[in-house]
């Protein structure tokens, strides 16, 4: 069983709804989810380029789009707080899903509006995308600015009602302020390593060994960027490398699988962020490869024991020591 701790399937139900279309999940999504064996994931609210010009509205628009999906799609979808509620879905053979937000741009300067987000039942939450907002910098920042002081307010509220706090697209700076400020484990949902793949939204040595410092995760990312720098080693073998590397830094217990797959996500909005939205990593291609993709880890070594950490259990593990 796999479960995917980033996925931006809410962006595209988004999408979809606003052309009238709806059980998106199930009409587009499910079958490539059963044949992949993925049980589960972190399906988070992106707000998408163009709309990124637009946070706000964008937000509420994709929490609607996202509220009508759950209550079509209740026989096949189940929200899920705790491994209890994971268990539960998979006895009820329904997808798992913990709620996110991929950047929390679209509440502007309001922090109180993480408590609103919680109660929708959010429970997993990064402070950027890319961008520089109210509270931290992205990736594609000014490598000086890190977290602001709002910034640091919404990080104690979070760990104070009980939500995951998510480092990926951090800049470097923001990424030792969240260190700095962070009393509870954090994870870096779909990140890999900076020494195989020198990108800025992949993770030096001191940043992995941080993370599995504070007991968090990281989440091992599929996307051909930021497995290789030479396009023709962008393979599901080099992103085994990810894995056994970071395993080395911080042990089996602290990894999992984050694959941010996007073939779904249209391409003038994926070439905002993409070399090439056409390109997809050889062999893991998306999620319904996600048998073949465990094949390689046993080909690889990988035991069955391994294979469930890396799969599902260590996540599991993580909500319920974060999560309330």
């Amino acid at each position: 069983m796999l479960f995917d701790i980033h996925g931006d399937i809410w962006a595209d139900v988004t999408k979809k709804r606003e052309k009238g279309l709806k059980n998106i999940i199930r009409d587009y999504h499910l079958d490539r989810f059963r044949k992949g064996n993925m049980v589960g994931g972190v399906f988070v609210i992106w707000i998408d380029p163009p709309h990124d010009k637009r946070p706000k509205e964008r937000l509420v628009e994709s929490i609607k789009a996202m509220s009508s999906e759950l209550w079509e799609s209740k026989d096949i979808i189940k929200v899920i707080y705790n491994s209890k509620d994971f268990y539960k879905a998979i006895e009820e053979n329904k997808i798992g899903v913990l709620l996110g937000l991929e950047g929390l741009s679209g509440i502007g300067e309001d922090i109180e509006s993480i408590y609103t987000l919680y109660q929708l039942g959010f429970r997993h939450g990064s402070l950027t995308w890319n961008e520089e907002n109210f509270l931290g910098t992205g990736a594609r920042g000014d490598i000086n600015r890190g977290l602001t002081t709002l910034g640091k307010e919404a990080i104690k509220i979070m760990e104070s009602i009980g939500m995951i706090l998510d480092v990926s697209h951090a800049n470097d700076k923001t990424f030792w302020d969240i260190y700095n400020v962070a009393e509870k484990p954090f994870i870096a949902s779909h990140s890999n390593s900076r020494v195989l793949c020198n990108v800025p939204r992949n993770l030096t040595d001191d940043q992995i060994k941080a993370i599995g410092e504070r007991d968090g995760l990281v989440g091992i990312n599929a996307f051909n960027e930021f497995i290789h720098e030479d396009k023709d080693k962008r393979s599901v073998d080099y992103l085994i490398s990810h894995i056994e590397y970071i395993i080395n830094l911080i042990g089996i217990d602290k990894i999992a699988l984050g694959f941010d797959f996007f073939e779904y996500i249209g391409k003038d909005t994926a070439n905002t962020f993409t070399e090439d939205s056409s390109l997809r990593t050889k062999g893991l291609e998306d999620i319904s490869k996600g048998k073949d993709f465990i094949l390689k880890l046993k080909e690889k070594g990988f035991t069955q024991e391994d294979i469930e950490k890396i799969g599902y259990k260590n996540f599991l593990n993580l909500i319920n020591r974060v999560l309330k």
